[in-house]
């Protein structure tokens, strides 16, 4: 780095600073920021309070002047230095504001404020900048100028310091650059070579193994760049002491409320990677953040390259002509945001409604609910799309018994020869009182799938759990299953015994069951549990695995279980469409991130008056297949109430 250095700022701070300075560099001053050529090294704005308009400005201006600079202010009794920004490469000044004001608890007011600030000017000089706080903030401020200087790299890149001007307690936090950030943010276009790929090789960690990447490669990442309390992209992990099993959650931060991502395992350390992981991909299946889109029209102008939506299920009329209903009936001649996904069947790219490929867009204009159904997380692109698959392939079978009444077979837990699960079906015993069903759900795919039932034996607490699994390793599709099932089983008996008065009232009118936990609660009810009897009163004899299930194929690369999975789904003539969702934050780790949509599966939805159904013949005709029923069934024979899923 050369000598020259440009600080700007008017206040204690900037003296300071520039004193210092000035025996070893040419030192500039100026006032304020203003957008006029410099030849600066290195440019310093330095504040006794907050200006965040003044910052936006320097973005904008020292982005264009290529010149790097490092930013210091105080902000309600906190002195904030960096971060270190360098002109074109992502992670500024703004994507740190984002980070610091997202991972706060308050970030709508500090939103509103910040707001204020910029309209207003900003605030001079905080209450709390004493000279000997700010003496502290120069020391930290020239200590990151002089290592630049002698050529070490800057710890500030991508880093925020944090000093508590009261106690001079202080901390150094990472933060990831925002890719929709308008400074530095550098978003490609969704381009339909984009969403074209080959299968690669993915080799497995062993044969048993379906995942090519150990947590122990993830884990220094995982701990060190995705949580932190005050900047971090999750912000805050909670390890669950009440649940049967090592359940741990962290918090993803979204603008309208915090959303909570569960990491469910047999180890704590595994359900808090495992935690993390699923909020990275929830926040990548949200709204796209590692592309551009820019295909605007209708379908009936896209047909011949686009997904025809209504293959994917859609409500039906009486729906749609509900009073408030939230979705518009499909019009192939709306115009709408499309994306680039690829036909596995087809083997080139499709365009698919941006609505169906993300899932918080389900509002608005949008014609259908969505939730994350097929969206997966993995460590490579094969390893995601195959448990997005699975994903869909477990929803599929759990909706598809639900609405058929399909009354499947039960499967004997003691005959599995698997001695984690046998510990775990022992644990679920011993600290809990209920009694595990278990039931082969396996259907014309024959992806082993399993859905089971909790049923209580006391009198209080929730009656009856519901969960499902699915997996070529049908012992993998139990021990999932269980995990969702134990969550629920202990946590939430005392928020159904204070609203058992509302689940009461779902029951009789099925239009109050609006969001994801009514649907689990409802089946709390002991009067419910009639309406499981197609299950709970199966009384054939059990199957045990062997007989219930073929032994998986043991392949040493999961790119060929994909391939496997992907057959079944070609002989059915029921297409696998990907669209990748990894954003940056979660690419810089090796990590891939899709959603997989199979049209004409049964799609997941909350909120009876949500269900998809419309178009989804399978529904019909699947019972007769698997010998559950002589002839199709009609849409009027299908059961009306909420499905149980939790």
């Amino acid at each position: 780095m050369g000598k020259e250095i440009l600080v700007v700022g008017e206040g204690l701070l900037a003296d300071l600073v520039a004193a210092r300075l000035q025996a070893d560099f040419c030192v500039t001053r100026k006032q304020t920021v203003e957008r006029e050529e410099t030849h600066a090294d290195l440019a310093l704005v330095l504040q006794d309070g907050w200006r965040p308009h003044e910052h936006l400005e320097a973005e904008k201006w020292l982005q264009a002047a290529g010149v790097p600079w490092l930013r210091a202010f105080v902000s309600f009794g906190e002195a904030v230095i960096g971060p270190y920004v360098q002109p074109g490469l992502p992670g500024c000044s703004q994507c740190a504001d984002m980070r610091r004001l997202m991972a706060g608890r308050d970030r709508k007011e500090m939103w509103e404020h910040q707001f204020q600030l910029t309209k207003e000017g900003g605030v001079a000089a905080d209450a709390w900048a004493s000279r000997t706080g700010l003496l502290q903030v120069s020391h930290y401020v020239v200590a990151e100028v002089q290592r630049m200087a002698a050529g070490k790299q800057a710890r500030l890149r991508d880093h925020l310091q944090l000093l508590d001007l009261e106690t001079l307690a202080s901390s150094r936090h990472f933060f990831l650059a925002d890719p929709l950030c308008g400074i530095c943010g550098r978003l490609d276009e969704d381009t339909s070579e984009r969403a074209t790929f080959a299968w690669k090789p993915s080799p497995k960690r062993h044969p048993d193994s379906y995942r090519v990447k150990s947590m122990a490669e993830l884990q220094p990442a995982l701990r060190t760049e995705y949580v932190d309390a005050r900047t971090g992209f999750l912000n805050g992990k909670m390890r669950d002491l009440v649940s049967v099993y090592s359940d741990v959650s962290v918090n993803l931060p979204l603008f309208p409320h915090d959303e909570a991502t569960a990491g469910r395992s047999n180890s704590y350390a595994d359900s808090e990677w495992t935690a993390i992981l699923e909020g990275l991909e929830r926040y990548c299946g949200l709204t796209p953040r590692g592309k551009k889109t820019v295909v605007y029209d209708c379908y009936a102008n896209l047909a011949e390259h686009a997904l025809d939506p209504v293959t994917c299920g859609v409500h039906s009329r009486e729906q749609y002509a509900m009073p408030g209903f939230p979705f518009q009936p499909f019009d192939p001649k709306r115009p709408m945001n499309w994306v680039w996904g690829y036909s596995c069947m087809k083997e080139r790219p499709i365009l698919v409604p941006e609505r169906m490929a993300y899932y918080s867009l389900g509002y608005g204009d949008g014609f259908v609910f969505e939730t994350s159904n097929g969206c997966a997380i993995g460590g490579s692109l094969e390893e995601a799309i195959f448990y997005g698959m699975l994903e869909v392939v477990e929803r599929d079978a759990f909706l598809l018994t639900w609405y058929a009444r399909l009354p499947l077979p039960r499967l004997d837990p003691a005959t599995s020869g698997d001695r984690e699960l046998d510990l775990m079906l022992a644990r679920l015993e011993s600290v809990t009182d209920y009694d595990l069903h278990l039931f082969n759900a396996t259907l014309e795919n024959g992806i082993p799938s399993v859905w089971m039932i909790a049923k209580n034996r006391k009198q209080t607490g929730l009656n009856l759990v519901c969960a499902g699994g699915a997996h070529p390793d049908p012992i993998r599709a139990v021990k999932s299953g269980l995990h969702e099932t134990a969550a629920m089983l202990n946590n939430l008996h005392d928020k159904f015994e204070a609203n058992r008065d509302r689940y009461v009232r779902m029951y009789h009118d099925a239009s109050l069951v609006k969001k994801m936990d009514d649907h689990a609660m409802l089946y709390g009810l002991p009067e419910a549990e009639e309406r499981l009897g197609f299950l709970l009163e199966n009384n054939g004899p059990q199957q045990s695995f062997a007989e219930a299930f073929a032994q998986p194929g043991r392949h040493a690369d999961l790119t060929d279980d994909l391939k496997a999975l992907l057959a079944v789904f070609r002989r059915l003539q029921l297409d696998v469409i990907v669209v990748e969702q990894t954003t940056p934050e979660v690419s810089r780790i090796g990590l891939s991130c899709v959603r997989v949509l199979i049209p004409g599966m049964l799609p997941m939805t909350f909120g009876h008056h949500l269900t998809r159904l419309t178009n989804l013949e399978r529904v019909l005709h699947v019972p007769v297949t698997l010998g559950y029923a002589k002839q199709p069934l009609t849409y009027a024979q299908l059961n009306p109430h909420p499905h149980p899923f939790p």
